[in-house]
């Protein structure tokens, strides 16, 4: 007799649709399993028959073929033990192989029938639903799947309790779908707690309202860490398909899911001893690295300068395209990776060039050899480049105003959103006719680029982004043209471009 179930693949954060096939016959009793099965998908057939016995089934003493249909996609994972045992189970009329006809299941087995949790059940949730089938998973998956649940997601402990469903004996209720959190969250780090430092400050606003890249650099101790920690405070909630991403990525890498701060865009520090693997995924079987967990977020990265430089490198492709796709022999797997890049760094090794009252002890080629860790491509991919000065001991200790609150600062940022929404992109993605469009570059404007990039050596690109800094800081005063001001503040963010062109020590 021949079952079919239906089931889910995991490939990167799509679930493609896997058909299960059972077919029992004659001949010696053995269990075979074709269709480009991995190892953890070929030692299911040693947990289905002890989880089936143990539960007081009886496992067939039959000849058992199983199909896992496309014979082309990988499979991995023990994803597959309950579709198997469930398709077993029909093939041998134990259960009724009608039930199966409009429902999906995924779930790993244990010896005794308990279901064990996997990773990457939200985009197997979702593609059901796209399917038009509901979807039978783990117990210990719930909270996760309800979070796209439309009462067509049902969870289990033991297949005892699934056959009991399939039976009609005893029905098993849907996940009602999760109310995500949607207001502010009480831990949020505030903007306010950080004294003096304006113009970086300015510089974080900026970068929050049309998504740019930014670049801190000071002595150490000056508040850089301080202020990009304070970034996701200041960042627009996420709406729901871009918090259903990064719910999605996530769930594909194992970190847990919660209602609370659902649209809070993802902060990821890595350490700069953190290997390009560990940065943007990979490994035998693919999984997300630090730009994918980042994805609608933000990536920080602290002490820039001490990355491998090759780690450094592989940046340059995702923060373009918005994506990275890593390739294996049997596979190429795509994860998205659209995330605004801060990054801090000391002016030299010791740290003190150009501090007020500390002296530096590196010498030009030091500094020379420090700065040139990071590539002139990579630094241009930055929009703003701000120095982090050494503060008084006044504004330090508070008698210096309090700055501005996350939440009003967040306003700002919001209205200036909207008007970028109404352009159809952030500030940051804008490019080519369309940036040319938006700035409404008059001829005294377009005179004063022209000369800052003959007098910085600016290339396109950062020509470019300097442009659409521009366009941020008039969205931000809610006006039509870039004018010469905007243009202007906005040559002030390229402080490193500027100390090129005046002879400084800096990488090209």
């Amino acid at each position: 007799m021949l079952a079919i179930v239906h089931s889910r693949a995991s490939i990167g954060v799509s679930a493609p649709a896997v058909t299960v096939e059972v077919h029992l016959s004659g001949g010696l009793p053995a269990l075979s399993i074709v269709g480009l099965p991995e190892t953890g998908v070929r030692e299911s057939k040693d947990r289905v028959r002890s989880a089936l016995i143990n539960a007081g089934f009886e496992f067939p003493a039959r000849r058992i073929t199983i199909n896992l249909a496309p014979a082309d996609l990988p499979k991995e994972g023990g994803r597959f033990d309950l579709p198997i045992a469930l398709g077993i189970l029909a093939a041998s009329g134990q259960i009724p192989a009608e039930s199966l006809k409009d429902l999906e299941f995924i779930g790993e087995l244990s010896l005794d029938g308990a279901l064990r949790p996997l990773k990457g059940v939200l985009p197997a949730v979702l593609a059901a639903r796209d399917a038009g089938r509901a979807l039978l998973l783990p117990q210990d998956n719930a909270d996760e799947a309800a979070l796209a649940s439309n009462e067509d997601v049902f969870a289990a402990s033991h297949v005892l309790t699934i056959c009991e469903h399939l039976s009609g004996r005893a029905r098993i209720s849907p996940i009602a779908r999760a109310q995500p959190e949607t207001g502010p969250r009480g831990d949020e780090l505030d903007l306010a707690d950080v004294r003096g430092q304006q113009v970086p400050r300015r510089a974080l606003e900026v970068a929050a309202a049309g998504g740019h890249n930014l670049l801190l650099f000071g002595p150490p101790g000056t508040g850089k860490s301080m202020l990009a920690s304070r970034l996701p405070g200041i960042l627009p909630a996420l709406d729901d398909a871009a918090a259903m991403e990064v719910a999605s990525v996530h769930s594909v890498a194992g970190l847990p899911l919660k209602p609370g701060g659902w649209r809070q865009a993802p902060f990821r520090a890595p350490h700069h001893t953190a290997s390009a693997v560990a940065l943007v995924g990979g490994g035998s079987s693919p999984r997300p690295g630090e730009i994918s967990l980042a994805h609608r977020g933000v990536l920080f990265l602290d002490e820039l300068p001490e990355f491998q430089r090759r780690v450094l490198e592989v940046l340059r492709e995702p923060m373009e395209t918005g994506e990275i796709s890593i390739s294996r022999a049997a596979r190429q797997v795509t994860f998205p990776a659209r995330f605004q890049v801060v990054a801090a760094m000391n002016p030299c090794p010791c740290g003190y060039r150009g501090h007020p009252t500390m002296e530096c002890q590196c010498t030009p080629q030091q500094v020379m050899r420090y700065r040139s860790r990071i590539s002139g491509p990579l630094l241009d991919r930055f929009d703003l480049h701000v120095e982090v000065p050494v503060q008084a001991g006044g504004v330090l200790l508070g008698a210096g105003e309090t700055g501005e609150s996350s939440a009003s600062v967040r306003e700002r940022v919001l209205r200036a959103r909207a008007r970028q929404s109404e352009r159809g992109a952030l500030n940051a993605a804008l490019a080519g006719k369309a940036l040319h469009e938006a700035s409404h570059l008059d001829a005294e404007s377009e005179k004063l680029l022209s000369g800052a990039m003959e007098k910085l050596g600016l290339s396109a690109r950062a020509l470019h982004r300097i442009l659409r800094v521009a366009r941020t800081l008039a969205d931000l005063d809610d006006q039509p043209a870039v004018t010469r001001n905007y243009l202007m503040e906005a040559l002030g963010y390229r402080q490193l471009d500027r100390q090129q062109g005046q002879g400084s020590v800096v990488s090209a």
